[in-house]
This record gives structure tokens, C-alpha cells and sequence, in this order.
């Protein structure tokens, strides 16, 4: 749609939850697990489901027709619609339903060369209510990632308020220590993301022990291997993080080729 109404819950109160899908040649990557995790979203907001996937591959064929972008970045944002004034639901209201796609340029050496990130200073809030899910509340996110102009730097790392590591402001994150994979449990916090998802089940479809759990920063210094993963970015080696440094290793690199296996079939 072209226009949005100044009462659209999703403006006003960031009422909805969003999507960020890669195209490569007009192929929407990890497509049933995006949508599945819209699905799972509204459900979690109470948003009616109902008659979007139908809108959803109408709109979304509609955009992709006009494209000749080979590498591109489709967003579905669905929102409560609109409402009267004050926080409580419309339980009438029609979902308003976003479709958008931009161009994007993805930094190879990124994912070859690996990259530097910091701490964050700001700390993910804990409600399990809200975990998991893209809704569109990401101030957190917005005043972590202006914390910093250095353009070496990648990513920050967010912790949640009690000090556990989480994720990072756009990614997930996972480290390697003594042949098993780890990465944060979030379900008081942060996002669980697709391609952290598919990373879980290729890992253990390799053999690749992998532990979910509330870890401190400090078991960052013991990892022999750190990297982070969103939809856009896929994987992405960490090489620095404050004083530590580590190596691109063997099984970030099996992470990669198993990644770019799936994106192929």
C-alpha cells in the first residue's frame, strides 16, 4: 500500500511484526520459515491471521514483477490496522498488511575476512511474552546501534539485564568451544532468528553438539570461534571483540558451505 492511516496501531504504538526475507534472482531464501515466524508473531500479538498468506503472495508477486534487482531485500511488516485512541485492540480492525523491497549490496568480505564488533552499552529488557518474535518495537536496538559511528566496526553484542549475552543489535550470535556450537537462549529476550534456526538443525544434522543457555560475556575469552548470522548478512566471522581476537575456523567455514547448500536447493 502507498499510504498508511495516522491511527494505524503499528505507528502508533508499534502494534505488528515484520519480515526481512534476501532475494537472490526473485528466490525469497528461508521463505516458509519467515512466514511461519509471521504467522507464529501475530498469533503471539493476537493479530488476525487469516486471509494474509493469500495477501501476502499477491502483493508480494505483484512487487517482484517490476524487479531486476539479482540481490535484494523484501520486508513484510503486518500491523493491527487501525484503531481508535488509547492502547486497547480493535478486535474488528483489519491487519494492515506492508510489502517493500530495496536493493541491496551484500559485503563480501564481511563473510570471507570476518569482522570487528563491540559491547553495547544498552541492555535488552526481559519479557518472555515478547521474546522470539520481530514485532516492531526495536528502540533497544535503535539506541544500541547508535552508540557507534566507527565504520570497522560490524556489530555490536547485546547483553540482557542481568548480564547474559543475547544477540547482537541485528544478529544472532554463536561461538565454538571444544567442538560444540553455543549460542544464547532467548526466550526472555531477543530474536529467534531463521537462519539461527537453520544453523541448529544443520549443526545437528552434522553431528555438531550445540548448547542453548544463559551465558556471562566472559566465555567469550574461551571460544575458539565467534560468529554472527541474519538473513542479509548470512554468516559472518567475528575476528576481534574488544582485547580478543580469533581465528576463521573450520566450523564456521562448514557453517557457510552448509548455509549456501540450502540456499541453493
Amino acid at each position: 500500500m502507498d499510504q498508511i492511516l495516522v491511527n494505524d496501531r503499528g505507528l502508533q504504538y508499534g502494534d505488528g511484526v515484520f519480515e526481512t526475507i534476501k532475494l537472490i534472482q526473485g528466490k525469497p531464501l528461508l521463505w516458509p520459515a519467515h512466514l511461519a515466524r509471521l504467522e507464529q508473531g501475530c498469533n503471539r500479538l493476537g493479530i488476525p491471521f487469516d486471509g494474509l498468506f493469500d495477501r501476502i503472495a499477491t502483493d508480494v508477486g505483484k512487487i517482484l514483477a517490476g524487479s531486476l534487482w539479482s540481490v535484494a531485500i523484501l520486508k513484510l511488516v503486518v500491523t493491527r490496522g487501525a484503531g481508535e485512541r488509547g492502547y486497547k485492540p480493535n478486535k474488528e480492525a483489519s491487519p494492515t498488511l506492508i510489502v517493500s523491497l530495496s536493493d541491496y549490496l551484500p559485503n563480501e568480505s564481511w563473510s570471507q575476512d570476518g569482522v570487528e564488533v563491540r559491547f553495547c552499552r544498552t541492555a535488552l529488557g526481559i519479557n518472555p511474552l515478547l521474546s522470539g518474535i520481530k514485532h516492531l518495537n526495536r528502540l533497544e536496538q535503535v539506541l544500541a546501534r547508535s552508540e557507534w559511528d566507527d565504520s570497522t566496526i560490524a556489530e555490536g553484542i547485546m547483553l540482557d539485564i542481568e548480564g547474559n549475552l543475547i544477540e547482537g543489535t541485528m544478529s544472532n550470535l554463536f561461538w565454538v568451544h571444544d567442538h560444540s556450537l553455543f549460542t544464547p537462549e532467548l526466550d526472555r529476550c531477543g530474536i529467534v532468528g531463521t537462519v539461527r534456526q537453520q544453523l541448529i538443525k544443520l549443526a545437528g544434522q552434522s553431528g555438531i553438539p550445540v548448547v542453548e543457555g544463559r551465558f556471562s560475556s566472559e566465555v567469550l575469552k574461551q571460544a575458539e570461534e565467534v560468529f554472527v548470522c541474519n538473513s542479509a548478512i548470512d554468516i559472518c566471522p567475528v575476528i576481534k571483540l574488544a582485547e580478543t581476537e580469533w581465528p576463521i575456523g573450520p566450523i564456521t567455514r562448514q557453517m557457510q558451505a552448509q548455509l549456501k547448500e540450502v540456499y541453493a536447493c
